[in-house]
């Protein structure tokens, strides 16, 4: 197939291993080049437009449909340096969330290490020790217990907080999900499984699963990278 060869919608879906109507909305969110109108009023895609359907997929599978589609729409009208800065932010985007996790299953090994002892009241803990113990706000652990994340016990006239040894567990867990960078929505639904299902464990087991999705959506950058370049060129005429 010719570069400048014209092909129809449906031989660039077959290409792009796609539907025709992906094609048309594709072009039509303007991630991929307007295609050139034939007397017919027939669309005339190039090898260009299966190219940029290929990098864009790579693309959403690396970093999700919104962000792709903002990259590629900006991709030949942005500098070239501001276009190959777009790219490489992304690539320390998943970098660092490869860091958060690490760094989340390092505090989880380390909570599974720890004994468990069921005498609530040797281990509870103020607000106050143990939002300096996890290195948050007492605002924070407040915020965590309005979504459901902690669960504090409330003693005395003043009804204080109180963490025992279960509540101060769960807080730990919470602190490790939020350092990952899960969303509150999303260390709710962790907590809540954890709780029904399993344990840390289970919690290592969610957050393996994420490193590995991590190194996934990586590949799938780097992959995709290459394709950005060499298209944003051919849009160029660099």
């Amino acid at each position: 197939m010719e570069r400048n060869e014209a092909l129809s919608t449906t031989r660039v879906a077959r290409a792009a291993s796609c539907s025709a109507q992906q094609v048309r909305d594709l072009e039509a969110a303007g991630v991929i080049p307007r295609a050139e109108r034939a007397p017919n009023g027939y669309r005339r895609f190039t090898q260009v437009h299966v190219d940029a359907i290929r990098a864009y997929r790579l693309l959403a599978a690396a970093v999700g449909p919104t962000t792709a589609r903002d990259t590629m729409r900006d991709l030949a009208a942005d500098p070239a340096d501001a276009a190959l800065a777009r790219i490489g932010s992304l690539h320390v985007d998943l970098a660092l969330d490869r860091e958060r996790t690490l760094l989340a299953l390092e505090a989880v090994g380390a909570i599974r290490e720890e004994p468990r002892d069921d005498d609530a009241e040797l281990d509870a803990m103020t607000i106050t020790q143990l939002a300096e113990a996890l290195g948050v706000r007492p605002s924070t652990l407040r915020y965590w217990e309005l979504e459901g994340l902690v669960r504090p016990t409330r003693r005395g006239r003043l009804g204080a907080r109180s963490y025992p040894a279960d509540a101060v567990r769960e807080a730990r867990i919470v602190s490790a999900l939020r350092t990952s960078g899960r969303s509150i929505p999303a260390t709710a639904r962790v907590m809540a499984d954890l709780r029904d299902h399993g344990g840390v464990d289970a919690l290592h087991t969610v957050l393996a699963a994420h490193l590995e999705d991590v190194a996934r959506r990586t590949e799938h950058l780097l992959r995709a990278g290459t394709s950005l370049v060499e298209l944003r060129a051919a849009l160029t005429g660099r």
